[in-house]
C-alpha cells in the first residue's frame, strides 16, 4: 500500500489499556502455548498503535505548522508513556513466567533482555514527568524547523542554506555561516532554556526511578546491555589518541588545498578549491540511478528499492516547515520502512540517501520478525547498516558523480575519520551535562567550547562571538531528542570503515556477511552482531588503531593536486 493511501485513526488509547491489561491478566495462569497465544495479539494490538504513532510523527515532520498534524503529535506526546506503561506490565508478565525457557527458545533471550531493561526505565510515578519531556522535544523539533534565513534574496530553511555554507566563493561561504548563526544567536535563550528544562525534568525521572543520575537511566533507555560508560570512557580516550591527530593532519592538509594559512569555522565545510563534489543531478534523477545502483548491488536490494519506490515510502526534497534531519522510521503493520531527508544539491544528498536506505533495507530484511523489538536493533547496531551502506556503494558513485566521483570518495572516506572526534565530543558533553544538572546554560557552553579544544583543537570561530562561546552544540538535534545517542554513531562507524577494507579485499565475502547483519534486525545484542557480522568491536585493544591504518594508507595514495 501506498504511504499516502495509509488510512489513519488516532487509537483510542482507553480501549488499548482495557485490551492489553485484560490479556496481561490472562497471561498470569494460562499454559505455555496459550502464553504464545497472548504475546501474539498483545504485540498484535502494540503494532497498531505504534503504527499509528510512526504514521503521525512523520505526517508532522513532513509539515510542522499543519494544525492537524500537530494535534495528532500533541496527542502522542500525551499518550505515548501511557502505552509505555501497558509495555511494561506486559514486560513484567513475560519474564515473571514461569514457562520463560520454552518462550525463550521460541522468541530469543534477546527479548527478555530487552524486557528487563525496560521494566528498569519506567514506573507510574513518572508517567506525566514523561509526557512534559515529549512535549519538550517536540518544542525543540519545531522551533528549529520554524527557521526562515533571508540569505541571496531568499527565504530559505537551514536545509536550503546548505549549498551556500559550502560554496567555493570564502565571502559566500562566511555570511552564510553568520546569517545561520544569527538565527542561533536570536533563539538561543529559548533554547538554552528548552535544554535546562530537558537536563532538569530528565534528572527528576531518574531520581524518582532509583538512579543516582540520567545517564544511568540513559543507558538503560538505550538499551546497552553488553558495555557501560566506562567502556565508553576508554573508548573515547583511544579516539583522542589515534583519531584526533590524524584529523588535525587532515585539516592542515585541507588548508593547503585551499590555498589558506589555517582554516576558519566557515572553510571546514569545503574540501576543494574549486568546490565540492556535486551529484548532476535533481530528486528524480537521483532516485533512477539509485534504482539502478540497488538493481545492481544484489538481488535482495533490487527487491526492496523497488517496494520503496512503488509504495511511496521516500519524503527527500527539502521545503519550508518541513522538520530538519533525516531518519528512518518503520511502519509495523505494513512491514514497511520509511526515509525522510531533506536534498538540497550537495553530496550529503548521496550520503543520506544511501546512509537511510542502510536502515531501511535492513528494516526489510528483518520485518518478518513476530516481536516489534526485533525490526530493529539498538541504535549504534542500526547505524551499523547504515553507514556500511554508504561505503559498500562506493562502485556506483560515479552514477551520481561522473567526473567528480574521485572527489566524492576522498571527501566522504575524509569526512568519516574527521567524524568521530566530534562524535565523541557530543558524548563526553552529555556525560558532564548529566553528571551536573544543576549547571548554568553559560557553565555547559564552556564546557561544551573546552571539549571542543580538546577533541577539535584547529577549530577557529573566526570571533563569532555565539560560537566562541559555546553554542555550536545547540543545531545536534539528538542533544534535545534523543540524549546519549550519538556515539553510537561513531561505535558505527569504526565498524563501517571494516565493511570498507572488507569490501576492497573481498566484495562477495563483506556482502555475505552485511546481509546477514541486516537479517539478524534486533534479534541480539550490539556485540553479539558485531560477533555475527565478523567484525572487530570498536572497544577492543588495537582495533582503531588498525581502522586508522587502513584509511590513512588509503589518504595518502590519492594525489590531492588533481582533485582541486
Amino acid at each position: 500500500m501506498k504511504f499516502t493511501q495509509i488510512p489513519y485513526e488516532r487509537p483510542d488509547i482507553g480501549s488499548l489499556s482495557s485490551r492489553i491489561n485484560s490479556l496481561v491478566k490472562d497471561f498470569a495462569s494460562a499454559n505455555e502455548d496459550k502464553q504464545v497465544e497472548i504475546i501474539s495479539e498483545i504485540n498484535k494490538l502494540r503494532n497498531h498503535f505504534e503504527t499509528m504513532y510512526a504514521f503521525a510523527s512523520i505526517r508532522y515532520t513532513q509539515d510542522t505548522a499543519n494544525k492537524q498534524y500537530q494535534e495528532e503529535q500533541d496527542f502522542f506526546d500525551s499518550n505515548e508513556p501511557i502505552y509505555t506503561g501497558l509495555v511494561t506490565e506486559f514486560y513484567k508478565a513475560l519474564i515473571s513466567s514461569k514457562y520463560k525457557v520454552g518462550l525463550e527458545k521460541k522468541f530469543g533471550k534477546q527479548l527478555f533482555s530487552i524486557g528487563e531493561m525496560k521494566l528498569r526505565t519506567f514506573s507510574p510515578e513518572v508517567e506525566e514527568d514523561l509526557k512534559q519531556e515529549n512535549r519538550l522535544t517536540s518544542e525543540y523539533t519545531k522551533l528549529i524547523a520554524s527557521a526562515h534565513i533571508q540569505f541571496d534574496g531568499k527565504e530559505l530553511s537551514l536545509s536550503e542554506l546548505s549549498p551556500y555554507l559550502t560554496s567555493h566563493d570564502r565571502e559566500t561561504r562566511k555570511n552564510a555561516n553568520i546569517a545561520k548563526y544569527k538565527f542561533f544567536t536570536e533563539k538561543s535563550v529559548e533554547l538554552d532554556r528548552l535544554y535546562d528544562e530537558l537536563v532538569k525534568q530528565r534528572t527528576a525521572i531518574a531520581r524518582k526511578l532509583g538512579f543516582n543520575s540520567f545517564t544511568e537511566l540513559a543507558y538503560l533507555r538505550m538499551m546497552r546491555g553488553d558495555y557501560n560508560a566506562q567502556m565508553v570512557k576508554v573508548y573515547r580516550d583511544q579516539i583522542h589518541k589515534y583519531i584526533v591527530p590524524l584529523v588535525s593532519q587532515l585539516k592542515q592538509r585541507q588548508a593547503k588545498r585551499l590555498g589558506l594559512d589555517a582554516l576558519k569555522y566557515y572553510d571546514e565545510a569545503l574540501l576543494f578549491k574549486g568546490g565540492n563534489a556535486k551529484p548532476k543531478g535533481d530528486e528524480k534523477w537521483i532516485l533512477g540511478k539509485a534504482k539502478q545502483m540497488y538493481n545492481e548491488l544484489s538481488p535482495k536490494t533490487s527487491e526492496f528499492f523497488g517496494y520503496m519506490l512503488e509504495n511511496e515510502l521516500m519524503d527527500l526534497v527539502s521545503r519550508k516547515n518541513k522538520a530538519a534531519g533525516g531518519y528512518c522510521s518503520f511502519l509495523n503493520e505494513y512491514k514497511s520502512p520509511f526515509i525522510f531527508a531533506n536534498f538540497n544539491g550537495t553530496m550529503h544528498d548521496i550520503i543520506v540517501l544511501t546512509h537511510e536506505v542502510g536502515h531501511a533495507f535492513q528494516g526489510y530484511c528483518s520485518r518478518e520478525y513476530s516481536v516489534p523489538e526485533y525490526f530493529f536493533p539498538t541504535y549504534e547496531a542500526c547505524e551499523i547498516h547504515s553507514m556500511s551502506m554508504e561505503f559498500l556503494t562506493w562502485p556506483w558513485m560515479k552514477l551520481f558523480f561522473e567526473d567528480s566521483t574521485d572527489k566524492f570518495l576522498f571527501e566522504h572516506l575524509c569526512g568519516a575519520l574527521q567524524f568521530l572526534p566530534y562524535g565523541v565530543s557530543v558524548d563526553e558533553f552529555q556525560h558532564w551535562v548529566y553528571d551536573n544538572p544543576d549547571a548554568t546554560p553559560a557553565e555547559r557552553k564552556t564546557q561544551w567550547r573546552n571539549i571542543e579544544k580538546k577533541y577539535l583543537p584547529l577549530r577557529n570561530y573566526d570571533d563569532n562571538k555565539y560560537l566562541e562561546e559555546g553554542g555550536f552544540w545547540q543545531q545536534q538535534g539528538h542533544i534535545y531528542q534523543s540524549p546519549f545517542y550519538y556515539i553510537d554513531y561513531t561505535l558505527a562507524q569504526v565498524c563501517a570503515l571494516q565493511f570498507w577494507k572488507r569490501a576492497n579485499d573481498d566484495r562477495k565475502s563483506a556482502l555475505e556477511d552485511y546481509q546477514v547483519l541486516c537479517n539478524a534486525g534486533g534479534s541480539q545484542s550490539f556485540l553479539e552482531l558485531v560477533k555475527l557480522a565478523k567484525l572487530i568491536s570498536p572497544f577492543e585493544e588495537g582495533c582503531l588503531e588498525k581502522v586508522t591504518q587502513e584509511a590513512s594508507k588509503w589518504i595518502a595514495s590519492i594525489d590531492e593536486s588533481r582533485l582541486n
